[in-house]
């Protein structure tokens, strides 16, 4: 597991933080009652050497789901990009795990460390993601902890609950991760069915428990 640890979400009472405190704004219209949500920092930031790109994780308890948001890919503190009109790389990720599948923790954590590794992608290859795109490795393992579920990829769709913003520093997309089966990304890639057509069946919750539609 990379370097990033549990804590509370940055102070975002100063002026260098109006990123951040844009995507905290949009959160807390969704989750009013949750200030300090469950937060995972990086403790080394990518910028001294760490292998973390994103600076924090935020965690909203949505019921009957966790529902996840990144601090790091668009511009946090100033505008350091040259396209005035997008923030960074013009997305945060989300993602909504369902609860309920072993140790929440262990899972919570999880899912961090493969957000991060999707950022990572992002800061070193420039790959920027859209809405209804699959993300497929051809790995057969569960993403879960145990590695049992069915679930071993992706497909993207703007977040349902929270909305593009337009930050000081440009626009930001939250571009919603959904787990998707072995057997569902193979049928994008035949194109027996759009990303589309695929998250209308599944819907936007991650469930390591479903089976596959497909």
């Amino acid at each position: 597991m990379s370097l990033f640890d549990k804590w509370k979400k940055k102070d975002t009472s100063s002026k260098m933080t109006e990123g951040w405190d844009a995507i905290v704004e949009v959160c807390e219209k969704v989750y009013p009652n949750q200030k300090e949500p469950l937060h995972y920092g990086t403790l080394v930031s990518w910028k001294l050497g760490g292998n973390d790109p994103l600076d924090g994780i935020s965690i909203y308890d949505g019921g009957d789901y966790w529902h996840f948001v990144t601090f790091g890919l668009s511009e946090l503190y100033e505008k350091e990009s040259s396209d005035p009109k997008i923030s960074g790389y013009g997305m945060e990720f989300t993602l909504k795990l369902k609860k309920g599948y072993g140790d929440d923790d262990a899972q919570i954590r999880g899912i961090c460390g493969i957000l991060q590794t999707l950022a990572r992608i992002t800061f070193q290859n420039g790959e920027v993601f859209r809405e209804y795109e699959y993300i497929y490795t051809g790995q057969k393992e569960g993403m879960d902890i145990q590695q049992t579920s069915l679930l071993t990829g992706f497909i993207t769709a703007l977040d349902s609950d929270i909305q593009t913003i337009v930050t000081p520093f440009g626009k930001v997309d939250f571009i919603e991760l959904i787990g998707a089966t072995n057997q569902e990304l193979q049928a994008l890639q035949n194109h027996q069915c759009t990303v589309k057509e695929l998250y209308q069946k599944i819907g936007d919750i991650t469930d390591y428990q479903r089976q596959s539609v497909i």
